[in-house]
């Protein structure tokens, strides 16, 4: 009975759950913005990663690192996975609002953020997410410095665009409970946004786009499920029914590093999620990512993270 059948059919676990969650992502803030053209707004560079979306009328979104102008429109979103700068214009040419420390936060409750002259009106709902103590792993970050998700994306799940639509109108509401319900509508715009990404034909990069592979998504899911397992490349293959050479190839190009390079920082990332959240001793830490010994345990973690363990622990607490 401990065996698992190998079939197409079996539950696996969520990749893209198992990384946010290790990842600790949490909903930082929202504010609406009414803006007259000409307007445009700069917002700076900072950590974290970042939603747009326009409520009305329409931008023109420059990404700093990214070439070219991307034209967002009523219903468009925009995701930043890793920060960033970004500007916002209705034009091109007109002036440019930089953003304050706190600026956004005082939208919050208190109405939203008016700029602009008397023109054309645009409507724009930002939100933000802080990241956690962990390292990125490389699913995450071989995401673009943007993901444009348009109103009418074919990709997009038939729910997403309501999301949409409801969490631009709890940003206009002074109802209570508002602010609540706009960060859960932002986390699920989050996921639903990197859902699109994955299932869309502009999915090319390495990281995440590897899950649309339905073989290395099944390899990915048995790295997570049991990262203490023994696994090897060969192991990996059969498991997935590709030989050794075409599954390494396939995994390297699609996930961006070989196979059990991936493995070990895995097992690293959920020790350090084990370190931050749980009080399980050193050595059941150790075991539970595949490490018989606690000195070899210490000794690769200190390796992946600069710091022994236990400063580790101590120093990333949960509060």
């Amino acid at each position: 009975m401990t065996d698992r059948p190998d079939s197409a059919d079996d539950p696996v676990t969520d990749v893209l759950a198992d990384v946010l969650d290790a990842m600790r992502l949490s909903t930082l803030m929202h504010g609406r913005f009414e803006l007259g053209a000409p307007w445009g707004i700069r917002f700076p560079e900072s950590p974290g990663a970042h939603l747009i979306v326009v409520a009305r009328g329409s931008a023109r979104l420059e990404v700093e690192g990214v070439d070219g102008v991307i034209i967002l429109s009523a219903g468009d979103l925009a995701l930043f996975p890793h920060g960033g700068g970004h500007t916002l214009r209705d034009a091109e040419g007109s002036p440019l609002h930089t953003l304050g420390h706190g600026e956004c936060q005082r939208a919050r409750g208190v109405g939203p953020i008016r700029l602009g002259g008397d023109g054309a009106r645009t409507s724009l709902v930002a939100g933000s997410f802080r990241l956690g103590a962990a390292p990125r792993t490389p699913l995450f970050e071989g995401l673009p410095r943007v993901i444009h998700i348009t109103a009418d994306d074919p990709a997009t799940s038939p729910s997403l665009g309501p999301i949409v639509q409801l969490l631009i109108t709890e940003s206009a509401s002074s109802s209570p409970g508002a602010a609540v319900i706009m960060s859960r509508l932002a986390d699920i715009l989050f996921v639903q946004a990197l859902r699109t990404h994955i299932a869309g034909n502009g999915c090319r990069e390495h990281g995440l786009c590897a899950l649309a592979d339905p073989q290395i998504r099944k390899a990915l899911s048995l790295i997570h499920e049991r990262p203490a397992a023994p696994w090897t490349v060969e192991s990996l293959a059969t498991a997935v029914a590709l030989s050794r050479s075409s599954f390494a190839a396939r995994f390297s190009s699609l996930v961006g590093e070989p196979p059990l390079e991936y493995l070990g920082r895995w097992r690293m990332t959920k020790a350090a999620q084990f370190l931050r959240e749980s009080e399980l001793p050193l050595s059941e830490v150790a075991e539970s990512i595949g490490y018989q010994s606690e000195a070899s345990f210490n000794r690769a973690f200190k390796r992946w993270g600069g710091v022994a363990p236990g400063t580790y622990r101590r120093d990333h607490r949960r509060g």
